[in-house]
């Protein structure tokens, strides 16, 4: 095969992975499927601010299939999960932080090769609900959407502990590391323009 045949069909092949992993589309008139998907509904917060849904690596060419929960599904749920084909992520958009650990238990039934994303709101509770996701033995992304700078120096220690925490996503305008001056994961700002 030339070069740019093979190329071709691997970008194509992306493409069709990508397509794979979309989102549904709305049924609701004026907002698009990205809105839709960007929302969650039954996080209990009616804010209808955008948060990011789907947050999957760009280097995973990987056809899959992507399962998002609003919730953290039940050790039944899980193991309907396990009998799907391809299953390749798990998107959990919280609305809140689990308590403990003994929330978080249904997450070790994942297969070892799934992936499990979560969108975690604000920050930790208490240092236990932070240290819970440690004990976690699934393949844990943790993405922390805050709504601006740490009430303190003790909960940016709190997130330094996670092991799985990949990125701090937060709303500052203008965009100010102050607060997060000993925040040892990448920090990303967010600007919600209506």
């Amino acid at each position: 095969m030339r070069p740019w045949t093979i190329t071709n069909l691997i970008a194509a092949g992306t493409v069709v992975g990508c397509l794979v992993c979309a989102p549904a589309t709305s049924a609701e008139p004026g907002r698009t499927a990205p809105e839709a998907a960007a929302t969650a509904p039954d996080s209990g917060q009616a804010t209808g601010r955008p948060i990011l849904a789907l947050v999957l690596d760009r280097s995973d060419l990987r056809i899959g299939v992507t399962v998002q929960y609003s919730r953290i599904p039940s050790p039944e749920e899980i193991n309907d999960l396990r009998t799907t084909t391809g299953l390749a992520h798990v998107v959990l958009v919280l609305g809140a932080w689990p308590e403990g650990y003994d929330a978080l238990t249904p997450l070790d039934l994942l297969p070892p090769e799934t992936d499990v994303i979560v969108l975690l709101p604000g920050y930790p509770p208490s240092r236990e609900a932070a240290a819970a996701w440690n004990l976690v033995r699934a393949r844990l992304r943790l993405i922390l959407l805050a709504p601006g700078p740490p009430p303190s120096p003790i909960v940016v220690s709190d997130l330094n502990s996670m092991r799985a925490l990949e990125r701090v996503i937060t709303e500052v305008d203008p965009p100010s590391r102050a607060g997060f001056e000993r925040l040892q994961r990448p920090l990303s700002f967010l600007r919600v323009m209506d």
